[in-house]
């Protein structure tokens, strides 16, 4: 989820409530779930737990974010533009931090991990499931839910639907979404048309097009339509959670936690001129994605190995510090470079098929 499209003004305050929402997760996986239902953690962490169990919601923020930017990228490019700065953003982190976790679990995962050759393969996939083979780290579902997403707004920019019936889009997609989730329940429809994190994405589309377009009744009513349809799919996980641990974040503080990540958004936008760009908030902002790939595995391993030793406070906080350096090394040295490469090479890629394609035989060319 990248906050700097092409030719356009850079927002620092979206890099910073990307941080937020990274570590919030970070801190949910290390200071509740690691200890709870699985077990991982030899160690607990109770007086952190009821507040670390809202971490979760990270996620739901990142959703909300992506909307936006997404949203922010598409009007400024081509569908295979898009879709290429898409698949550039997100495929070389993924590759290098899903090898490293793969390194470090066949190396000592055991016995809280194992892993396979063929669970390797099926990973540079991203859909490993869809072949059979669990994901190598656990956060992996929030990357294919991101890639669903963005498969439909390179659609709907091939058929011009984003750029000319974009408020008719969200309200169609608003209205499976409530059908599924209250009425329906199938599992496919909620994979292919995202149904119980789809209004946070269309939220944030929605966000966008206000701060771009201007406030308009239709947008208006349908980001109400969006929050309202967000607080009740919050039950889905809600009801998760309680079947995977036996407790779960009650209703009240749920809604009142969707109002803040609604607003948490909206201000990032409204406040975009209060931060000023920097390198830092750049930097800041690039490692979220690496840190969100490496943290829960690889972090697990090292807490368990270093609390005997530190403590568990110093072991937590430990590996928190030593996995945003390395994920900033990673954004540095090893995103940055690679995307550039991946970019360039692919643009001209598709640019050859797509100039072969105009001039096949057969077709007819527009009228100058």
């Amino acid at each position: 989820m990248d906050t700097r499209p092409a030719g356009q003004e850079y927002i620092a305050t979206l890099d910073l409530l990307r941080l937020a929402a990274a570590l919030a997760v970070v801190l949910f996986h290390y200071f509740f779930r690691g200890a709870a239902a699985e077990g991982v953690l030899a160690v607990g962490y109770p007086d952190a737990a009821p507040f670390a169990i809202y971490g979760y919601l990270g996620v739901n923020l990142f959703f909300l974010i992506s909307g936006f930017v997404i949203a922010w990228s598409a009007e400024s490019r081509s569908w295979h533009q898009f879709a290429i700065a898409r698949f550039v953003r997100l495929f070389p982190g993924f590759l290098f931090c899903m090898t490293i976790t793969f390194i470090v679990v066949a190396s000592v995962g055991a016995p809280l991990f194992a892993t396979s050759l063929r669970q390797y393969a099926a990973n540079l996939s991203m859909f490993a499931p869809a072949l059979g083979q669990p994901f190598m780290d656990g956060v992996y579902w929030s990357i294919v839910l991101e890639l669903v997403f963005y498969g439909w707004v390179t659609l709907a920019l091939l058929t011009g639907v984003f750029q000319k019936r974009k408020l008719g889009l969200i309200f169609i997609w608003l209205a499976i979404s409530a059908l599924n989730e209250f009425f329906v329940g199938s599992h496919a429809a909620r994979l292919l048309f995202i149904t119980e994190f789809g209004s946070f994405f269309a939220a944030g589309v929605l966000v966008h097009h206000l701060h771009a377009h201007g406030r308009s009744w239709p947008a208006l009513l349908l980001l109400g339509a969006a929050f309202l349809l967000s607080c009740g799919t919050l039950s889905v996980t809600q009801h998760w959670m309680l079947n995977e641990y036996g407790l779960a974040v009650s209703q009240r503080p749920l809604w009142a936690a969707n109002v803040v990540m609604h607003g948490a958004l909206i201000g990032a936008v409204l406040l975009r001129n209060h931060v000023r760009p920097s390198a830092l908030t750049m930097a800041l902002g690039g490692l979220t994605y690496p840190l969100y790939l490496l943290h829960q595995n690889i972090g697990y391993l090292v807490i368990d190995a270093a609390a005997p030793l530190v403590g568990k406070w110093l072991a937590a906080f430990g590996c928190i510090a030593v996995l945003l350096a390395a994920s900033w090394a990673v954004w540095r040295y090893w995103e940055r470079p690679a995307q550039r490469l991946l970019k360039t090479w692919l643009g001209h890629a598709v640019e050859t098929v797509l100039a072969r394609y105009r001039t096949a035989p057969g077709r007819t060319q527009p009228a100058e």
